[in-house]
């Protein structure tokens, strides 16, 4: 298994294209990979039906699979608010690609067989696949897809994020073979002599205590441990420091535990969702998620240093987890409110996956959520560093 990342800033699309192919082609001494993954920056939008084409061409790729971007990753750097794009290629002896395109309706009813997933995806669980997803936000329904492919599939890593840089429906871009698609999901499912580590680093900071949301209507939180839920976050707001202060009046999010058997709560047990609005009057809290009784919520804080701490912790574990192996390739998908946003500085993340792991073939993009596994199942994050990290199995 062979990996490599090129980037190119090219301003004329089809030049940038051939200048990744080049780069590639070098990087893989010449063999042609089976997979190319490609992100492209919204500034050639009005090319992007020509970009699975120009890839194949470029680089012989297999399959092309890819989406559009607020901002690209590639060759282990983050560009940001300018034209780009990132092509990450590999070849994969003894791995099967199972390419396939889902439209929002035709995904399976809640409660739907194994055998329902396994024809809408078009591999078989016996396989024991992962899978490399990128969807539409306007379109699809990007969480219920996760559950009942989790479900489908329990032991399977999914990685992915959602296509950025548009703002409307039908105008982000999907790539899946030849075709360019405005709705729905492509993946790829990858069985064989693949293994896909995961990372996700949600760069949030719990504060106050764990609460039991004990009075709710969907998305509606109205009473946190018997209280007003706009009461308990005043309370919340007279206990910080004047600098948390000033990072609750904008970043401040609500998480939502992940794992209801815990008996205690840590950073990164908790699923990371938007608080949308305040309503004074029957203080109560829109959030941007489902809620119900009795599940355990507690309010978290993002900010710079938390999010670089969080990060820096999490791949130094995974990298002493490798005993000094290298993996061969990685795909990082991060939140469009991260980079050069939240630090101030570009290759915030991608300097730390380097130093913390190596020099790893490294793309990816900026998503408007990213997918990644935490304790053994898939969610959809916001505000995430999600990484993908490709290695062959381990001999028996």
């Amino acid at each position: 298994m062979r990996w490599a990342s090129a980037l190119s800033l090219e301003e004329d699309l089809e030049r940038a294209v051939d200048e990744a192919g080049a780069s590639l082609r070098g990087s893989l001494n010449g063999e042609r990979p089976d997979l190319a993954v490609v992100f492209v920056s919204q500034q050639h939008a009005d090319v992007y039906d020509r970009v699975p084409g120009w890839v194949r061409g470029a680089t012989g790729a297999g399959l092309v699979i890819g989406c559009s971007a607020g901002g690209v990753i590639g060759a282990g750097s983050e560009i940001e608010n300018r034209p780009a794009i990132s092509v990450t290629a590999a070849t994969l002896p003894d791995v099967e690609l199972s390419p396939f395109h889902v439209e929002n309706d035709a995904l399976p009813p809640a409660g739907s067989g194994l055998e329902a997933w396994e024809r809408l995806v078009r591999v078989s669980a016996d396989s024991g696949p992962h899978f490399l997803l990128l969807a539409d936000p306007f379109s699809f329904d990007a969480e219920a897809f996760l559950a009942g492919l989790d479900g489908a599939f329990p032991s399977g890593k999914k990685i992915g994020g959602l296509a950025s840089g548009a703002r409307a429906p039908a105008a982000n871009a999907l790539f899946l073979g030849a075709s360019s698609y405005r709705a729905g999901l492509v993946g790829v499912a990858l069985h064989g002599n693949i293994e896909i580590d995961t990372v996700v680093a949600q760069g949030c900071r719990p504060i106050g205590d764990p609460m039991f949301v004990t009075k709710c209507q969907r998305n509606m939180l109205a009473e946190l441990d018997g209280r007003k839920s706009l009461d308990v976050l005043r309370d919340l707001f007279a206990t910080l420091s004047e600098a948390d202060r000033k990072i609750f009046r904008h970043s401040l999010f609500l998480g939502i535990v992940m794992m209801d058997h815990l008996q205690e709560y840590r950073q990164g047990d908790f699923l990371i969702r938007n608080l949308v609005g305040v309503d004074q009057e029957s203080g109560t809290i829109t959030v941007g998620a489902p809620l119900r009784e009795n599940m355990v919520v507690q309010f978290h804080l993002r900010d710079a240093k938390t999010s670089a701490d969080d990060l820096d912790a999490l791949l130094a574990r995974y990298a002493s987890s490798l005993k000094g192996e290298k993996p061969d390739g990685s795909l990082l998908f991060s939140c469009l409110g991260r980079g050069m946003h939240l630090y101030g500085t570009p290759d915030h993340d991608t300097d730390m996956f380097r130093e913390r792991v190596g020099d790893v073939p490294l793309g990816g993009f900026f998503c408007n959520g990213e997918i990644g596994d935490v304790h053994g199942r898939s969610y959809l994050h916001g505000y995430t560093s999600s990484f993908g990290i490709f290695r062959g199995r381990p001999r028996a």
